[in-house]
């Protein structure tokens, strides 16, 4: 397995943030609550826990994974990047190295590269790997097979775009939850339902131990929304007042 102890004995949690074409910074800033569960950030933060509590948590890895070479940058939103530290194609992130991929949302309306899409579909099958899915990052894995037979999320405001690619999935219920599991499939809504994801996948998954999810959850506040929306979206209504009082201007 990819997540076999380290020499020190410590559990190990490996997790690529697969961003083949581009990504929108929010999304991908969920990663950072796996980080916080990791044992180098509690050491980091020592003085505030005590040892008892550091011993309990995993050392966490994360890759960036992108279509360019490691060193190169990834384009994300609002004028940031981040450098890739793998290429998908090298061995140090092919299948079977890693528990856990993060797929932020990209701009859906471009195009994947082939190999890339390739390459998430064997992630998902590989035993042992979990995918977790942010926003519109559902299209990146309805590319790659991942949603047919499945339930599934995704944007509130985007399920009809998402229904008519025609992935095939079982049932889409973003319009009503922040996050759905179905299998190794973790899918959220837009953008910051990518939290509550991450958190609602480390309460529920062997590799973070019970007190350390809850204490990470509560030092960076998340995961304390319900998964059902308690509102409903006000956007497209705001969208179309804006729409008829230009209308009536022109």
């Amino acid at each position: 397995m990819a997540s076999e102890n380290n020499s020190t004995g410590r559990h190990t949690v490996r997790v690529g943030v697969f961003i083949p074409t581009d990504c929108q910074v929010l999304d991908a800033a969920s990663v950072d609550i796996m980080g916080n569960m990791s044992y180098e950030y509690f050491q980091l933060v020592s003085a505030m826990v005590p040892k008892a509590v550091i011993d309990l948590a995993p050392m966490v890895e994360i890759r960036y994974i992108g279509s360019v070479k490691a060193g190169e940058p990834i384009k994300l939103t609002s004028n940031e990047s981040i450098l890739a530290t793998n290429h998908f194609s090298d061995p140090e992130v092919a299948p079977g190295k890693l528990d856990v991929i993060h797929v932020p949302g990209p701009d859906p309306f471009r195009g994947f590269p082939p190999d890339a899409v390739a390459w998430l579909r064997e992630q998902a099958n590989t035993p042992g790997v979990d995918i977790l899915s942010v926003c519109s990052g559902i299209f990146l894995c309805g590319e790659a097979g991942l949603l047919k037979g499945r339930k599934a999320c995704g944007p509130r405001g985007m399920q009809s775009m998402i229904k008519a690619k025609g992935y095939g999935e079982k049932e889409l219920v973003g319009d009503k939850y922040r996050w759905i599991q179905d299998g190794n499939l973790w899918s959220s809504g837009g953008i910051t339902n990518g939290n509550d994801l991450v958190a609602a996948y480390c309460r529920a998954s062997k590799h973070f131990p019970d007190p350390i999810v809850e204490i990470v959850c509560e030092m960076t506040e998340v995961g304390d929304r319900p998964q059902e929306y308690l509102t409903e979206m006000k956007w497209p209504q705001t969208i179309a007042q804006l729409v008829q009082a230009a209308n009536l201007t022109t």
